[in-house]
């Protein structure tokens, strides 16, 4: 399956920004399976780019400082991408980071007592640990409904956890942060998703994946109920969020700013 994507973000500032930095993860990891097939072209409004390098997680960032005096930046990105029928699995470690590194709790998804105890509500009855790990996966989503605007980039797992609903991001690090608990190393993925029912979409999208033996890296997609397929396109890794956001970065002054995300993702 071939998919296209066009992805803008916009920010409005209501004064002149003195300097800012961004860091962009936008663009998708090339691997078995996943090819760029056109150029992946990242445009900038309001700023420029300073260079592009791949981090410790393999994931490309490109590093954009904003103009000074700007009110306005539009970071802007396009391109299209071949997919194969993956069903989840996306095998072997690979990269510079050891497979220990993502046994490493992160203020984001560290474990306390809410996690624990949804990891023993799990029980021991399963014939292996991928199904238990899709049995976490339904849990998670049972316990904490998908839901708009009580949640932020900060919240932690145990925040989550104990909250009123969340959204994909919390989802992923509810499941990291158990699975790491029952000793499975487990990362962040974010990245974009072709939706049967829209084309247009507000947002990106984020899932999680665990480390199992003799089979590898499997990805869980906790707010949807399934293992990615060819309707995913993988961007970024890391051990949570902050090392997978599409746009991170820092702002000196003290204008407030208005963001817009447009995003489509078509076949």
């Amino acid at each position: 399956m071939r998919l296209r994507v066009k992805h803008t973000t916009h920010y409005n500032f209501d004064g002149h920004v003195a300097y800012a930095l961004q860091q962009l993860r936008l663009t998708p990891k090339e691997r078995p399976g996943q090819q760029l097939i056109h150029d992946w072209t990242v445009e900038i409004e309001g700023g420029a780019q300073q260079l592009h390098y791949t981090d410790h997680h393999g994931n490309g960032v490109d590093l954009v400082s904003v103009h000074s005096g700007t009110r306005e930046l539009a970071i802007r990105c396009t391109g299209e991408v071949e997919l194969v029928t993956w069903d989840g699995v996306i095998g072997a470690h690979r990269g510079a980071m050891p497979l220990w590194t993502f046994l490493r709790p992160t203020p984001l998804t560290r474990a306390g007592r809410g996690v624990r105890a949804l990891t023993a509500a799990l029980g021991r009855d399963y014939a292996s640990d991928i199904e238990r790990a899709h049995a976490l996966s339904a849990l998670i989503i049972d316990r904490l409904a998908y839901r708009i605007g009580v949640t932020d980039a900060e919240t932690t797992a145990e925040q989550a956890l104990g909250g009123e609903g969340g959204v994909c991001q919390d989802h992923a690090h509810i499941f990291i942060a158990a699975m790491r608990h029952l000793g499975h190393p487990a990362r962040y993925v974010s990245g974009y998703l072709m939706m049967n029912d829209r084309t247009h979409q507000d947002a990106t999208h984020a899932w999680a994946e665990a480390y199992f033996e003799h089979i590898g890296w499997i990805g869980f997609d906790v707010s949807n109920g399934h293992s990615p397929d060819q309707r995913y396109i993988r961007v970024a890794t890391g051990l949570d969020y902050r090392d997978a956001a599409p746009v991170r970065g820092m702002r000196y002054g003290a204008a407030q700013e208005n963001l817009v995300v447009q995003l489509q993702v078509q076949q």
